[in-house]
C-alpha cells in the first residue's frame, strides 16, 4: 500500500452498525444502522439525551461491547474480526480512555495508576514518564496519594494522565466531566483538549454538554439510536 493511500485510512470508520437487545417486550434497537468516518486527529463529539445510545456507540468503538450487526474499523484494522483477547491487545496499544467515574484502582496510588498501562507494554521507562505526565497534568506533589485522598478533579488528572501517557492515537472520553462540579470540570476540559492537541491523537467525546461538545471540529447527535450529522 502506498504511502498516499496509507494517509487517506480514517482513523476510524463505522459501517452499518446496529445494537439489538431482548428485552421484556421483544427486541429493542439500540443502534439503527450507523455510518459516520473519523479522520486522524479530528475532535468528534456525540451528543445525547439519556438512554439515546451513544455510551453504547462508544463502547462499541471501543470493542467492549459487541455490535449484533455492521463494522467499526480503527486505523484499518477490523477490531471485530479480532477474538477478545485481540481486542483487547488492540485496546492497549492504540486506544486511551477518560470514564465519568475515572475508574482508577484504588489499591494504586497516582503514580502506579498511571504507569499500569505503560507496565502492561513491558515499557522500561514506565516510571519516569508516568511521572512526567502527572507533573504536566500538575500533579507533581500527589505521585504517592490514593484515590480516596484525592479530589474528584484530581482523580480525573490523574485519569487523563493514565489516558495520555502511552501517546495513543485514539482517545475516547465518556462524560468526562460529569462527576465534577462546573469549576473543575472547566479545568479538566481545558487540560484534555490541550493534551490532545499537543499528542495530535483523534479525541470521540461523548457528553450532554453541548458547550464542550462545541469545542471539536464536528458534532454527531444520536436520537432513539439514529444518527444525525450536525
Amino acid at each position: 500500500m502506498s504511502l498516499s493511500t496509507q494517509s487517506k485510512t480514517p482513523s476510524i470508520a463505522v459501517q452499518h452498525l446496529s445494537k439489538r437487545v431482548e428485552d421484556a417486550t421483544g427486541e429493542l434497537t439500540i443502534l439503527h444502522e450507523i455510518d459516520f468516518t473519523v479522520q486522524a486527529g479530528e475532535t468528534l463529539a456525540i451528543v445525547g439525551a439519556s438512554g439515546s445510545g451513544k455510551s453504547t456507540l462508544l463502547g462499541i468503538l471501543a470493542g467492549l461491547d459487541t455490535p449484533s450487526h455492521g463494522k467499526v474499523l480503527l486505523e484499518g484494522i477490523d477490531i471485530f474480526a479480532l477474538n477478545e483477547d485481540g481486542r483487547a491487545s488492540f485496546r492497549k496499544d492504540h486506544l486511551g480512555f477518560v470514564f465519568q467515574s475515572f475508574q482508577l484502582l484504588l489499591h494504586l496510588n497516582a503514580l502506579e495508576n498511571v504507569m499500569l498501562p505503560l507496565e502492561l507494554r513491558g515499557d522500561k521507562r514506565a516510571r519516569e514518564k508516568a511521572e512526567a505526565m502527572l507533573e504536566q497534568v500538575g500533579l507533581a506533589s500527589r505521585l504517592r496519594h490514593y484515590p480516596k485522598y484525592l479530589s474528584g478533579g484530581e482523580q480525573q488528572r490523574v485519569a487523563l494522565a493514565r489516558a495520555f501517557v502511552t501517546e495513543p492515537p485514539l482517545l475516547f472520553a465518556d462524560e468526562p466531566t460529569g462527576s465534577l462540579d462546573a469549576v473543575t470540570g472547566e479545568a479538566v476540559i481545558q487540560l484534555m483538549f490541550a493534551l490532545n492537541r499537543e499528542r495530535g491523537s483523534t479525541l470521540v467525546l461523548v457528553t450532554h454538554d453541548l458547550s464542550i461538545a462545541a469545542r471539536c471540529g464536528r458534532t454527531l447527535t444520536i436520537t432513539a439510536g439514529r444518527l444525525h450529522q450536525d
